[in-house]
């Protein structure tokens, strides 16, 4: 199982609408993809009430797991500011107007 640990540096962290992207990104790996703050148990990132629970704010670390590692990519992008999310919840990279 692969792992990325970060630390959360977009303005909201994960939270209302970053949170349901960042479960829908989750869900698109075949295998079980977990999430968890540093020292702390871990979840499953394809839950939105496990993934709301968690509290992600900007500043927190976080460890993201699974065998999927372009889902895991992914994941880490969405948390640190190397992607965007439009209001309409679809990803867009940051070189896009």
């Amino acid at each position: 199982m692969a792992e990325r640990r970060v630390t959360v540096t977009t303005e909201v962290g994960i939270q209302a609408r970053p949170a349901t992207v960042f479960v829908a990104t989750a869900a698109e790996a075949k295998g079980e993809v977990a999430i968890a703050k540093r020292e702390g148990d871990a979840h499953d990132a394809k839950s939105i009430l496990q993934v709301l629970t968690l509290d992600v704010r900007p500043g927190d670390e976080i460890i993201v797991e699974g065998d999927d590692e372009g889902v895991l990519d992914r994941l880490v992008a969405l948390v640190t500011d190397e992607a965007r999310v439009g209001a309409g919840g679809e990803i867009a990279d940051i070189d896009e107007p």
